[in-house]
């Protein structure tokens, strides 16, 4: 395993940041956490990148823990924070060979690992440019660079679009998917949209404790406890007619002549309502039944967390 996280538990004073979380990830894999604000994100990913220590349980990252063997650990991660942390007064070509010596690079090898991380990074216009003249979004990307500049097998990356516009985000989530092709990667996110897109698997945590750990299509599945079908037809319908259909659960009106059914999900009504416009001579217009998101799935597993 990558990162192996088993019965994790912080505490600051009197309050569980987490609350004995265990969960693994795969060499290659693209893990998505998330989680509302103030459930344990960040101080899962702050120990692992051996920031904080944990109060119990233990963290390994390349089957190195990250408490005995912790210096070990940072040459296998790269880590980009929530609060991207640059020095604004150093130019980008600059700044990256300064984290590249901090790594032990040096010489041709230190000049042509940061000529290959500025092209692969989409930094070629910018690297004679200082930080602080960047917009957020190449900062951003200034951010990733200094995270694989050492080539890392594990990539952290928590909320790495938060304040970006929507050109910016599909850049930097563009840019997470051909940089982790050989890495594992964990990233936490509020952007549901980047989760379908990236991830292999998702671990949701709420309240210090981890509520799923799973892929995401059979977490859709498991989480799915009713099936939201909307039809239109030609006509009016009696009503009660629909909710006698087997696996109906509710009807309700939403225009003139089109409905919002709740059915079990044991039983796929769409054919009963098919024949029953049919059996009524009614014109069935449309019938398509709701999809499950993953965002869904998540204000489903986070209720009464502080949802951002």
């Amino acid at each position: 395993m990558s990162i192996s996280v088993k019965n994790l538990t912080k505490v600051f004073g009197q309050q569980k940041a987490i609350d004995n979380i265990s969960f693994e990830v795969k060499k290659g894999e693209i893990l998505g956490f998330l989680g509302p604000n103030g459930a344990g994100k960040s101080t899962t990913m702050k120990i692992a990148t051996c920031y904080l220590p944990p109060t119990e349980g233990t963290v390994e990252v390349c089957g190195l823990d990250v408490i005995e063997e912790s210096v070990e650990v940072r040459k296998h991660i790269g880590y980009l924070p929530e609060h991207n942390p640059l020095y604004l007064e150093m130019y980008v070509r600059e700044y990256l060979h300064f984290i590249g010596k901090i790594y032990g690079l040096s010489g041709k090898k230190l000049k042509s690992r940061v000529d290959d991380i500025i092209s692969l990074c989409g930094l070629t216009k910018e690297q004679n440019k200082k930080i602080e003249a960047l917009s957020k979004g190449y900062r951003q990307r200034v951010g990733l660079a200094q995270a694989l500049i050492h080539d890392p097998e594990v990539l952290i990356l928590d909320e790495p679009t938060t304040g970006l516009d929507p050109n910016q985000i599909v850049e930097i989530r563009n840019l997470i998917k051909n940089i982790s092709q050989d890495k594992t990667v964990i990233f936490s996110t509020h952007i549901m949209q980047e989760v379908q897109a990236l991830c292999d698997k998702v671990v949701v945590i709420n309240n210090g404790k981890i509520v799923a750990n799973d892929e995401i299509n059979q977490l859709k599945n498991t989480t799915r406890k009713v099936a939201v079908i909307t039809v239109e037809f030609g006509s009016e319908v009696d009503e009660n007619g629909l909710k006698e259909i087997e696996g109906v659960l509710e009807v309700e009106k939403i225009q003139q002549n089109k409905y919002s059914i709740t059915a079990s999900i044991e039983k796929d009504v769409r054919p009963a309502i098919f024949n029953y416009a049919a059996s009524k001579n009614i014109t069935l217009l449309g019938l398509q039944q709701e999809e499950v998101t993953i965002e869904n799935v998540f204000q489903e597993l986070t209720k009464g967390g502080k949802v951002e």
